[in-house]
């Protein structure tokens, strides 16, 4: 048996590569194993939010992401009289660096990913799987299957599960996975099509159903996405059937041809009873799966992995708490939920039979959509939200506004803003960030580091002056993953010596 690890990672698709790349950022001892024999060639998941790549910027990864994505897209609606170009992202977010929606295919994702965890000398495990997990005492003894048919038994202090819909993890933990599949049949397929503008995602709205043709590059140009119409033969997908619907979908002129990869799929609205069990954790498609309305469950996944990865990093240094690891639930458990509601009720919009819905989908949109070009400030409400800059953890159980708050700028619980430019950046290193706005004069050394004492190592002191996202005296404590555990008006600081006594102790010399 190999020495006992802190971590093991079951799964390597997104959620479990980032939560890997985390993990070794802390110096945590992990293995991430995988059961199939590469990652992804297809494209799977299209997009990456903003939230997105402000959480993955700190392990030097998003410059190259967006090098190999495409920024710069527009909206086309193909109504029964006219096309409506909408840009997406004409909506003036100053609080990040990336207010845009990045098209870009999981495949290269999960490639952008690897190679920084190869870079930082991290061995995937393709080709093993996770047989059985068996709680033995404070550990968690782990059966592991080798390609070669030989198996090894490893023993770990936490196990997350990042393998998918169908999680060893979460059926040896014994969790429940609520919810239901819809009725429609789904056709995808990665393939060339002659008569689409570039640089655009195009949609189709019509009585039957909605047609999607979404830029990707790569491996093919585009990505079609449709349902399988009510009394079709369920024959396998071919070039012909895809090209039926599209002739009668829209009377443009395209022609598919040169497909990559061609599948159908049944869709599931599905949540975890629960993301955690003793020492096992839940993340990414483990913990939810919905329709990909929005681009939301990649991004949902690799951010449940960055909630997750410090506070398990921490906690097995011994440097926190066990209770920061019932925050993971509390915080992401309603995240889950959310995004599961938001993607239903666009499915349902989208799908539909139901007349009334049908009604509202061909006659009522064709009118608004030219509104929604002028509702600037709406669209950018609307973005927010889908982009994932507006989750906060407000109500969080390791949140906590001092006794005085700051009426502006980002309040406990929340995501740090980009403002000012590069803020981000200068907090983005490992550990927590104290933020200290106002006079530099204000804030003398001598109770900084009486409170910081035993804990420095793991707290960066910014000055901020005047360049702060607060605009009176104010100090802010913001989490290794970008949120404001704390923050309060003024220098007195028994409040954030309280917190960090709770949340952070101070180790004994």
């Amino acid at each position: 048996m190999t020495a006992p690890l802190d971590v093991l990672v079951v799964g390597a698709g997104p959620t479990g590569l980032a939560l890997a790349a985390q993990l070794r950022t802390y110096g945590t001892t992990f293995r991430i194993v995988d059961r199939s024999l590469d990652r992804v060639r297809e494209s799977r998941a299209l997009a990456i939010q903003p939230r997105t790549l402000e959480a993955l910027a700190p392990f030097g990864v998003t410059d190259e992401l967006i090098g190999r994505g495409n920024p710069a897209m527009q909206l086309r609606m193909h109504l029964p009289r006219r096309v409506v170009q909408m840009p997406l992202f004409d909506i003036g977010l100053t609080d990040t660096a990336y207010p845009f929606l990045l098209f870009l295919s999981q495949a290269e994702t999960e490639c952008v990913l690897s190679e920084h965890l190869r870079d930082q000398e991290v061995d995937v495990e393709r080709g093993t799987e996770l047989v059985a997990l068996e709680r033995t005492g404070a550990r968690v003894t782990c059966r592991l299957r080798c390609g070669d048919g030989t198996e090894e038994v490893v023993e770990a202090t936490y196990v997350v599960g990042c393998d998918g819909a169908h999680s060893t993890v979460r059926a040896q933990a014994g969790i429940g996975f609520e919810g239901y599949a819809y009725p429609q049949t789904f056709l995808l397929a990665d393939l060339e099509v002659d008569g689409l503008e570039p640089d655009a995602v195009h949609t189709y709205m019509t009585g039957a159903g909605v047609l999607f043709f979404f830029p990707l590059g790569s491996p093919a140009t585009w990505r079609m996405l449709t349902m399988r119409p009510l009394g079709a033969p369920d024959t396998e997908v071919n070039l012909g059937l895809l090209q039926g619907i599209t002739d009668r979908y829209t009377s443009d002129r395209l022609v598919l041809r040169d497909p990559v990869w061609m599948t159908d799929f049944r869709l599931h609205n599905r949540g975890a009873a629960r993301y955690r069990s003793g020492p096992f954790f839940l993340a990414g498609d483990a913990a939810h799966i919905h329709s990909p309305a929005g681009a939301q469950g990649m991004n949902t996944g690799i951010q449940d992995a960055l909630n997750l990865g410090w506070k398990l990093a921490l906690v097995s240094q011994g440097r926190m708490p066990e209770e920061w690891l019932e925050t993971y639930e509390a915080e992401r458990a309603p995240v889950g939920r959310s995004v599961l509601r938001f993607t239903d009720r666009a499915f349902t919009i989208g799908t539909s039979s139901d007349p009334v819905i049908r009604f509202a989908r061909t006659r009522l949109v064709p009118r608004l959509a030219p509104l929604a070009l002028r509702a600037t400030r709406q669209r950018g409400l609307v973005f927010r939200t889908v982009s994932e800059l507006g989750i906060h953890y407000r109500r969080g159980p390791a949140t906590t506004a001092g006794p005085q708050h700051p009426r502006r700028g980002p309040r406990a619980g929340d995501r740090l803003p980009d403002l000012p430019r590069a803020l981000q950046a200068r907090t983005s290193g490992p550990g927590w960030h104290l933020l200290l706005s106002g006079p530099s004069a204000l804030w003398s050394d001598e109770p900084l580091a009486s409170v910081l004492k035993g804990r420095d190592d793991l707290v960066d002191v910014h000055r901020l002056g005047d360049a702060s996202p607060w605009r009176v005296v104010t100090h802010g404590l913001v989490r290794p993953d970008g949120y404001v555990g704390y923050v309060a008006r003024g220098t007195h600081l028994e409040g954030l010596r309280a917190y960090l006594d709770r949340w952070l102790p101070a180790q004994r010399v």
